[in-house]
């Protein structure tokens, strides 16, 4: 869930409480209200009709008080006017039926819905009725009793609640909208920084954060800088160990070359003369020997073709030697010398590879030596197209591309597993170039573009510096 949203959820959670106790208050508040109107109505009635009491008691000159009740004159719009809106006043006379005088309610405001009729009547009751004497001097003038009107009361309630409740939704949206947009304001750090870190994983150790003003967000910019700083020195100095440990390797394969010719060259050597002069000295009756001198000869050949061809897989200095351009082609005549029937080896070289430096030149080799013989290893191709294109234009790049037919998938291949695909990558990272394995007409192709004067290992330890 996005931040903003979970903040916004908050706020209208908060806003929602808020907006439940204001209008709890304001329906506790109507009925207090209610309440005191109807005391409020009584004592104006009561007041009115305790002085036309003694009025008339006093003009009746002290007579019989039977007769001075004002059942007859109470109802009057004297009265009426003293009552306030939805409530209703009884006049309880001793002798006398209850009489009672109600007020309208249209003036109170609309119907209030069931649903708050309900809720209001289940947490009040009924209006509390007020009852009070006529006059204290005299209880047997009779009693005063007033109330809120049920209906009264309810449309009372609900507008002041629906009045309360209508600003405060208003307030709250408003609110809201303004939080809203403050919140997505202050949290714009945040996509720059989202942005950032992808860049970062994308590989662009030299991308830094600006600072921001807000301090949280300013103290994770910095924590972001110095971890892409921290990568940056980690990537540049196992970028040194990878390119010394292809020196090295090269290295042990030429020593391992020479060790294998001097050695295993001569004594493969030895071993073919000897054979063909055991086969040449065997007399007619040992036909055996001679069977078995043929047989060692015939071992000789395989053996000695099998280190010629991991020679060729070992030595590099024919790439210092010869060129580039040259060892690239005997690489390839090799290459269709031993494929199958029907296979094609192809080679396109672009631009002048002669002025290439030492390193590159050999990473080239290396890397077009792998992807053949990954293409022969994984797949049944009837075609392999090398191409190698140098542009000497602002820095230099050379782009090699290996493409085949052999029907492979490049979903099913991933560039972090296995030692030939793992050993190209790390000879192009540590060149500083990129890789990219993608499908071909009916098959795999192969990039991989490198600079000229990429990090050797001395650019990049000094490049690792602390």
């Amino acid at each position: 869930m996005h931040l903003l949203l979970h903040l916004i959820g908050r706020l209208v959670a908060v806003v929602a409480v808020c907006l439940s106790i204001a209008v709890a208050w304001v329906m506790i508040d109507a009925h207090h209200a209610i309440d005191a109107d109807a005391a409020a109505t009584a004592e104006r009635v009561g007041q009115r009709l305790e002085s036309l009491y003694w009025q008339k008691l006093l003009w009746r000159d002290g007579m019989s008080r039977e007769m001075l009740l004002p059942i007859s004159d109470w109802q009057t719009l004297t009265i009426a006017s003293v009552v306030s809106p939805g409530n209703c006043v009884t006049f309880d006379s001793p002798g006398e039926a209850p009489r009672q005088l109600c007020s309208q309610i249209e003036a109170l405001g609309p119907p209030a819905p069931r649903l708050f009729a309900a809720a209001f009547d289940l947490l009040f009751g009924p209006p509390t009725p007020v009852r009070r004497p006529l006059t204290v001097r005299d209880w047997n003038a009779g009693f005063i009793v007033a109330a809120a009107a049920p209906e009264a009361a309810l449309r009372l309630a609900w507008r002041q609640v629906s009045v309360v409740t209508g600003v405060a939704a208003a307030m709250a949206a408003a609110i809201a909208v303004f939080a809203a947009m403050t919140i997505g304001h202050a949290l714009i750090p945040a996509r720059a920084i989202i942005d950032g870190l992808r860049r970062l994983q994308q590989g662009d150790l030299g991308w830094r954060l600006p600072g921001f003003r807000t301090a949280e967000f300013n103290l994770i910019a910095r924590a972001v800088n110095e971890l892409s700083a921290a990568l940056a020195r980690t990537n540049a100095a196992r970028t040194a160990l990878t390119a010394r440990l292809f020196q090295v390797q090269e290295e042990e394969r030429r020593s391992l070359a020479r060790d294998l010719h001097d050695e295993f060259g001569q004594c493969l050597t030895a071993t073919a003369a000897l054979a063909a002069s055991i086969e040449a000295g065997a007399s007619p009756t040992r036909a055996d020997l001679a069977d078995d001198a043929r047989a060692i000869a015939r071992i000789q050949r395989q053996m000695m073709e099998n280190l010629r061809s991991a020679l060729v897989r070992l030595r590099s200095q024919d790439v210092e030697e010869i060129g580039l351009e040259a060892s690239l082609r005997q690489l390839v005549g090799d290459y269709n010398m031993r494929a199958a029937a029907g296979a094609v080896f192809r080679l396109n070289v672009i631009g002048e590879l002669a002025a290439l430096p030492k390193q590159v030149a050999i990473d080239v080799y290396r890397i077009a030596q792998e992807c053949l013989t990954n293409a022969v290893r994984h797949g049944s191709p009837t075609e392999v197209a090398l191409s190698v294109e140098c542009a000497t234009v602002g820095a230099g790049t050379i782009a090699l591309t290996v493409e085949d037919d052999g029907g492979g998938d490049a979903v099913c291949v991933d560039p972090r597993h296995g030692h030939g695909i793992l050993g190209i990558r790390e000879r192009v990272a540590a060149r500083g170039g990129s890789m990219s394995i993608g499908k071909a007409a009916r098959g795999l192709r192969l990039s991989a573009v490198m600079p000229l004067m990429g990090p050797g290992p001395a650019q990049a330890l000094h490049g690792a510096g602390p």
